[in-house]
């Protein structure tokens, strides 16, 4: 493979994550909006990553963010095995943050289209 092959796909992946970035952003936005507190972005654990940790009252909602060209495409980018990685990590995310063990956890889905406001989706999946 030439670098300049190699150059072009991690440049191809430096502007999906810039994307993603962006998407994750504007949706942390959307959600303050909607009176929730956004509690992570981006969090990381050795099960998985959560785009979205945020609360609103006693719910605890785990957000996936998918920016895609239209929501449908967006919806159907979360394959079940992604929903069942994320539910690993929300466990993580409440042993680490016991403060939050009492709080009914949902699974949120926010797709991102062009020159439209976030779709945002309570309650997408459940575990």
């Amino acid at each position: 493979m030439s670098s300049h092959t190699t150059d072009r796909r991690s440049s191809m992946g430096a502007a999906a994550w810039r994307r993603g970035l962006w998407a994750e952003t504007l949706c942390g936005v959307v959600l303050r909006l909607k009176g929730y507190r956004i509690l992570a972005r981006r969090w990381r654990s050795p099960v998985g990553e959560i785009d979205i940790v945020a609360c609103r009252g006693e719910t605890l909602a785990v957000i996936e963010v998918k920016a895609r060209r239209d929501a449908g495409e967006a919806a159907g980018a979360v394959p079940p095995h992604q929903w069942r990685r994320l539910a690993r990590a929300a466990a993580l995310f409440l042993s680490r943050y016991p403060r939050y063990t009492g709080h009914a956890v949902r699974f949120d889905l926010m797709a991102v289209t062009p020159w439209a406001w976030p779709r945002h989706t309570p309650d997408a999946w459940r575990p």
